[in-house]
């Protein structure tokens, strides 16, 4: 959850080191810190965001052109300077940083104190970088062979990059269940969490897989070997990723940024998948796997966050067009609970990332069981694309705002492609209402254009509620899941409580919270539901609550009784949710904005999940 960044070459690290952490900040950013050896280690590391630092180090000497940096989301130990990385070894020979977490790290403590160790900070990674001392020491090892030894001692999530003062021209680095990617350019190495620090050097790039160790040496080149000492080619692999991608492109914030995008990004994500003109749908990691799915007893998601509601309209979707079961878990209970899971299952999981540290763990699961695995995923050549034996990425490109935006509309959807090509295959869908679904997914980007250009209202809708405490998100059948996405982007961006219910269970519980000062988003674009819908807000408004209500734009009935309405264009509700989706997200921004919230970099939040 960690940003990490290296620089191994003939250029200035520290430029090179704030720049990357600045496009990392997104992946934490309570403190951050870099290191610079130039004969000696010059280490700076400040509490607070990147900024923060840069400050900090002021006018100081960080000549030198080897160097790490690391921007931190806390995990042991409260974010402080002490804490922050890097970190140095005892004898100040060794500095490393690290993102994830070592569970074993209480008793490799105590054992080190045992051996005359101290600390300074309450990390982990301190304790990580200690013991790789105590072998390196006592074996007189050098770097690499030090961090092998001690990577064999550690349990736990790592992606760790370390300086030997002793060995100049030199970076170490490691990984487990925590994304690293190398970056090679002419006559230098670059090394980082993802590619977003890399781009604009160069576009080779070689991922790292799980317990292997990269030794980056100016003289020697680039050297891979796993934990056992094996070496491994290397696999060098171009990147597609621009460089405009990653910037705000005039926008204040990457959220808006982002919202903004969806029309082009939906479009990336069927693009070369569908022709609603010829009348064909070809999602290849299903039509490699046919079999699998149509044969399949149950298909199961896994997921987290909003990911997890993409798969909720997956459920929908899925079981409604093509008729095979689907449940959806929570990834971080699934590997707790013991599932009963068979060779004849499916499992899908969802994840921006493609890094989750418990969608791995559950795959894990599923993988020892024999399940079929296909993967979700936003990033090219993450942990999940590789773990799975099939996937398709949805193309959205980078995506730095934390709260996701076009990530979920992408996510939504491949799934919304994978039940009508599920449906396809096994005849549950009639030719026409195939052809007919590719028209309305086609018009998707069109129409998302359409809903935001409701933006200004929407932004003065948002002063009305901006003071408000709790809000409740209804929805029924697939806008079930838009009215839970909704809400957990009010909390994330603006820390108002608020809560996504079925419409129908409003009266079994949380119709006692209903007063004047509640507001109320009713997602109602069902057709199908329409009078039970009304029912609903009737319900509200007798109760003095406040109505927003999203309604397609043929839609007075509606309009007459909410006290506000925001409406989309008039749409299949098939992709129902893909635009009602959108003013959420809007009503969310302007929200935080109007409380003077961090709407990219919100509190306590990070954007990639890579620790349990």
């Amino acid at each position: 959850m960690c940003g990490i960044v290296g620089y191994l070459g003939k250029k200035q690290a520290y430029p090179i080191l704030i720049k990357g952490l600045k496009r990392l900040e997104y992946r934490g950013y309570d403190s951050s810190g870099v290191a610079i050896m130039n004969g000696s280690v010059k280490l700076f590391k400040k509490k607070g965001k990147v900024k923060e630092l840069e400050n900090f180090v002021g006018n100081s000497d960080i000549s030198g052109t080897i160097g790490i940096g690391h921007t931190r989301w806390a995990t042991h130990g409260e974010p402080e300077d002490n804490n922050a990385h890097p970190h140095y070894s005892g004898n100040k020979r060794l500095v490393m940083i690290h993102n994830g977490i070592i569970e074993n790290y209480a008793s490799i403590k105590s054992a080190l104190i045992e051996l005359g160790h101290t600390f300074e900070s309450d990390t982990d990674t301190e304790v990580f970088v200690h013991l790789i001392e105590e072998i390196q020491e006592k074996e007189n090892l050098s770097i690499e062979e030090a961090v092998r030894k001690a990577l064999k001692q550690v349990v736990g999530a790592y992606a760790i990059v370390v300086i030997d003062r002793l060995e100049p021209n030199k970076l170490v680095a490691a990984r487990k269940s925590s994304p690293l990617v190398v970056g090679i350019g002419e006559g230098e190495f670059f090394i980082a969490s993802d590619a977003t620090p890399i781009i604009d050097s160069t576009n080779k790039v070689v991922y790292l897989d799980d317990e292997q160790i990269a030794v980056l040496n100016l003289e020697e080149g680039l050297k891979i070997m796993d934990i056992q000492k094996t070496i491994v080619t290397p696999t060098v692999k171009e990147l597609s990723l621009r460089l405009e991608e990653i910037e705000k492109g005039g926008y204040e914030h990457f959220m808006l940024k982002e919202i903004h995008d969806q029309p082009r990004t939906i479009k990336e994500s069927m693009r070369g998948r569908m022709n609603e003109d010829e009348g064909w749908l070809k999602l290849g990691g299903f039509e490699d796997h046919k079999d699998k799915f149509l044969n399949a007893d149950r298909i199961i998601f896994v997921a987290c966050g909003t990911s997890w509601h993409a798969a909720l309209i997956a459920e929908y979707t899925i079981e409604k067009l093509a008729r095979i079961p689907v449940e959806v878990e929570y990834a971080s209970e699934f590997r707790y609970r013991d599932p009963i899971i068979t060779e004849r299952d499916v499992v899908i999981a969802i994840s921006q990332s493609g890094e989750t540290a418990d969608t791995l763990a559950a795959l894990e699961i599923a993988r020892e069981k024999g399940a079929f695995l296909f993967g979700i995923v936003n990033t090219v050549g993450s942990s999940i694309s590789r773990f799975t034996d099939a996937g398709a990425y949805i193309h959205a490109g980078p995506e730095i705002g934390v709260a996701s935006t076009k990530a979920f509309t992408g996510q939504v959807t491949l799934v919304t492609l994978l039940a009508l090509s599920m449906a396809k295959a096994n005849g549950n869908i009639t030719e026409d209402y195939f052809k007919s679904s590719l028209v309305e997914l086609a018009s998707v980007p069109g129409k998302i254009s359409e809903a935001l250009k409701y933006e200004e209202y929407i932004e003065d809708l948002s002063k009305n509620i901006n003071q408000v405490n709790n809000a409740l998100y209804l929805g029924r059948g697939a806008n079930f899941p838009v009215a839970l996405e909704g809400a957990l982007k009010l909390k994330e961006i603006s820390y108002i409580h608020a809560e996504g219910y079925p419409a129908a269970e409003m009266k079994h519980g949380p119709i006692a919270l209903i007063d004047e000062n509640m507001p109320i988003i009713v997602i109602a674009t069902n057709r199908s539901a329409k009078e039970k819908i009304i029912s609903n807000i009737q319900e509200v408004k007798a109760r003095k609550g406040i109505v927003i209500a999203i309604v397609p734009e043929n839609e007075p009935e509606i309009a007459e009784i909410a006290d506000y309405t925001i409406p989309i264009p008039v749409c299949d509700e098939l992709v129902a949710p893909l635009i009602s989706t959108i003013p959420l997200q809007l009503l969310s921004y302007y929200i935080a904005i109007q409380r003077g919230c961090n709407v990219d970099q919100p509190r306590n939040l990070a954007k990639s999940v890579t620790v349990e």
